[in-house]
């Protein structure tokens, strides 16, 4: 099947997302970049089954992560912050640690893209995608606009077709049918 088929047949699929905001300064009440990946995913269509913001903490983000990857009603991570290159950022280790498939095009093309935008700065994100634990992750940087730019020219566009990839390697049919939110079929 062409790519363009199985783009099409994924559009129905519904993700059941985790969202994690690492800052030490934001709440959930001044959260921007957090809200838009809501925002943007349930506009989208897709469920956010948790959301918390937790501080740019190494021991922190590792334990929810673990925790999550062992959640069967996650199916993406998606984290925003920490991404950048100073000594507080320690998002992109803590999650490399955790990948069991690194997808590279993701942070090269987040960074192609924010270099039309911001110019050489782009250089300074780490963002990566990946699968970690059976589930998506993709740790995005914490300016809203970056969060926008990587939502929604890279990850809304793919996200339905990479949880259907997803469940066929699990030996799942997945497939959204009129009202089943959680959009999985066995």
């Amino acid at each position: 099947m062409a790519y363009q088929e199985h783009h099409r047949a994924a559009a129905a699929i519904v993700a059941r997302c985790g969202v994690i905001t690492l800052s030490d300064t934001r709440n959930e009440q001044t959260d921007g970049s957090g809200a838009k990946i809501k925002e943007l995913l349930a506009a989208a269509g897709h469920v956010i089954v948790d959301y918390r913001v937790i501080p740019d903490d190494e021991e922190r983000l590792d334990g929810l992560l673990a925790e999550w990857m062992g959640r069967a009603d996650i199916e993406a991570i998606l984290t925003n912050g920490g991404t950048g290159v100073s000594r507080r950022d320690r998002t992109i280790p803590v999650i490399e640690k955790h990948l069991e498939t690194v997808l590279p095009g993701f942070g090269e093309l987040f960074r192609a893209l924010s270099f039309e935008e911001v110019g050489s700065g782009a250089m300074l994100s780490r963002a990566i995608g990946g699968i970690a634990g059976g589930k998506l992750v993709f740790a995005m940087p914490g300016s809203t606009g970056a969060v926008e730019l990587a939502m929604r020219r890279l990850i809304l566009p793919e996200l339905g077709h990479l949880v259907g990839e997803m469940a066929k390697g699990e030996g799942k049919a997945r497939r959204h049918e009129g009202g089943n939110r959680d959009g999985l079929r066995l």
